[in-house]
């Protein structure tokens, strides 16, 4: 498998954004990508409605999502929001095969309710761990904070799990980036696959909102802890150098064990 971050602003109109992710397909699929990983919130940005964009996941955002996909032949994960019984929105990482199929739609367990924001306020929280399989591979789905949580990578590798991928819109703060860093590579480390983790960066054409912009630093870590790929702070798709080294059936390494060489 060979993955692609496509680390985009993300603006408070979800007609902007799908524009941006159809053109940030177009080049994954340039790049020979297999699957495409976009950021957390690619519908509509924080602090924007979030309730007001929020539709199920047979809607016409993620059916131009799933278009995208089919067009380009490129499996893809993006988060979208989900309308939720008591009135707030669910946080959802959604995933589409290369045909365009819905393949999984992951609920954020782990909501942002820390240094200041209460992201609980507007997002119910998920329940389950997900797992969607792209072409007899198996991808773990992790929504920024949950990177915070090891427990949750846990469950997704114990149910079969090759890769996690993480969409995230990880926030500025003090020390915050280096947290990523450290907990993304410590994920792959502790369960010796890989992490695909993208970002959002800031859209310095919006209007500034009360919600934290995120930082990007999408990055693509092996099951031994190296930063294989890493997109810094500027908006940009970049593809894994060679494939994963993951086939169907293969359940990742051992610990203890060296991984396949990616090129």
């Amino acid at each position: 498998m060979k993955v692609a971050l496509c680390q985009i602003p993300v603006s408070s109109d979800p007609g902007v954004n799908l524009a941006r992710v159809k053109e940030a397909m177009s080049a994954a699929a340039a790049q020979g990508a297999d699957l495409a990983v976009f950021p957390e919130a690619t519908q509509i940005r924080f602090g924007a409605d979030l309730r007001g964009a929020a539709e199920p996941l047979d809607g016409p955002f993620c059916a131009a999502l799933a278009s995208a996909a089919r067009d380009h032949q490129t499996a893809m994960v993006a988060g979208v929001f989900e309308p939720a019984p008591d009135g707030r929105v669910y946080n959802t990482a959604v995933a589409f095969d290369r045909q365009g199929n819905r393949c999984a739609g992951y609920r954020k367990i782990h909501l942002f309710d820390a240094l200041g924001q209460r992201e609980s306020d507007l997002v119910a929280p998920g329940e389950q761990p997900v797992v969607a399989e792209f072409d007899g591979i198996r991808a773990g789905l992790i929504t920024c904070y949950d990177i915070r949580f090891p427990e949750l990578a846990r469950a997704l590798i114990d149910r079969g799990a090759q890769l996690l991928v993480v969409p995230a819109a990880w926030g500025a703060g003090l020390f915050k980036e280096e947290h990523w860093v450290t907990l993304v590579r410590a994920r792959a480390i502790e369960n010796t696959v890989w992490v695909a983790a993208a970002g959002q960066v800031p859209d310095l054409d919006a209007p500034p909102v009360s919600a934290p912009t995120g930082v990007g630093r999408s990055m693509l870590v092996d099951p031994m802890g190296t930063v294989r790929l890493d997109l810094g702070s500027r908006p940009g798709v970049g593809t894994s150098p060679g494939t994963l080294g993951i086939s169907p059936g293969f359940l990742g390494t051992s610990p203890g064990t060296t991984p396949a060489d990616p090129s």
